[in-house]
């Protein structure tokens, strides 16, 4: 038995070191198991995880369901994508773990899976994928199909707001790297298609959910995405960027403005003292609607 805390669980994730264990794995899955409270996993659940990546949630997922709950984790993304471990990698060691038995990994379009699968689920997660989606109407088709196979359908993206304000440079930095992105229809950043939680919530609804219950959560001081984020924009690299894919003159300067935004704001973090904390993350929970008898 596995107990449904960050200190259990992480160890059972790939880290590289003890130190990185402490500092970066631990952090992480306490978030996920925030995001699995706020959304009131029960044990027993079969769960559907789209864009499941390397599984970080997943993990936690596989914790909370128990030995008589199943999380199916799908993602399309190639099993060579990642660092330090790629998808494969990181999918083999939880599978090698006291909870592997807890999960199925799959490689698949989340659309076509969710249509051809002919296994049971209660609940459905989507969590922190949403940014990486092609363009926003892949969000509808992901919640269209889920709509008629699943009881509920959780939802974790982050809150476009910053309630400490050392997470300000990463709201700037998510939505600077938006902006470029859009100009990039190949893009594999992780930030490709930003949407808030009132646009989330438009494609939900338009589709026919209902939102049960939402919440806000601020992410714990160990969530190192806003520094990761906010560093991506700053380097000087990140120029070359700009210039390589957003060709129009006055979009090129207001993008690069953007940039100077985020690099302004982290001056001000680091003068008082401070690091660059993670931004506010919206948590949904929606239920199909009721199909007439």
């Amino acid at each position: 038995m596995v107990a449904f805390t960050a200190e259990a669980i992480a160890p059972l994730y790939p880290h590289l070191k003890k130190s990185h264990l402490t500092s970066i794995v631990t952090p992480q899955i306490q978030h996920r198991i925030d995001l699995i409270k706020s959304w009131d996993i029960q044990p027993g659940e079969k769960i559907l995880e789209l864009g499941c990546g390397q599984g970080d949630c997943t993990i936690a997922l596989a914790a909370a369901v128990g030995e008589e709950g199943h999380v199916t984790a799908v993602d399309p993304g190639s099993l060579d994508y990642g660092s330090p471990y790629t998808l494969g990698q990181a999918q083999a060691h939880l599978k090698a773990s006291k909870l592997g038995s807890r999960i199925t990994f799959v490689q698949a379009d989340p659309v076509q899976y969710i249509r051809n699968v002919s296994g049971e689920f209660t609940t459905a997660v989507l969590a922190h994928c949403i940014w990486y989606f092609a363009s926003p109407s892949v969000l509808s088709d992901i919640l269209k199909a889920l709509s008629t196979r699943v009881q509920r359908i959780c939802i974790a993206e982050y809150n476009l707001t910053a309630s400490d304000p050392r997470a300000i440079p990463h709201l700037l930095a998510a939505l600077t790297q938006a902006a470029v992105e859009a100009h990039d229809p190949e893009s594999t950043s992780n930030i490709r298609t930003l949407l808030s939680p009132d646009a989330i919530n438009a494609h939900a609804v338009g589709v026919g959910l209902t939102l049960e219950k939402e919440a806000v959560l601020t992410p714990n001081e160990g969530m190192l995405d806003g520094k990761w984020e906010t560093l991506t924009v700053v380097e000087a690299d990140y120029l070359e960027r700009i210039w390589a894919v957003v060709k129009d003159e006055k979009e090129r300067a207001v993008v690069s403005a953007m940039r100077d935004s985020v690099i302004g704001s982290l001056l001000v973090v680091q003068g008082k003292g401070g690091q660059v904390k993670t931004m506010d993350v919206h948590t949904f929970v929606y239920t199909p609607a009721k199909s007439s008898e």
